[in-house]
């Protein structure tokens, strides 16, 4: 099953652009597609796959941050390529 998980993360200091910008290459680099916005990061794929992924390497960066606070949405299906008609 695919899925588009929708990833924001907040650092809970005042330096925290530089977590973001690092956790984001992390997800650019990745085999997945990913894209970028202003607010949060989007990642496609195979859902046991992508979510290996994630979880790893949101594990990685709470154990070096000492307060960070990660919102993801999930949903069913590839939606990378969305197309509003409304």
């Amino acid at each position: 099953m695919n899925v588009s998980i929708d990833v924001s993360m907040y650092p809970l200091h005042k330096d925290f652009e530089a977590p973001i910008i690092e956790f984001i290459k992390i997800l650019r680099n990745s085999k997945f597609h990913t894209e970028e916005n202003g607010l949060s990061t989007q990642i496609f794929g195979e859902y046991l796959e992508v979510m290996e992924f994630i979880n790893s390497n949101i594990n990685d960066v709470l154990l070096n941050e000492k307060h960070c606070i990660f919102l993801l949405k999930i949903v069913t299906a590839d939606r990378s390529h969305h197309d509003p008609t409304y």
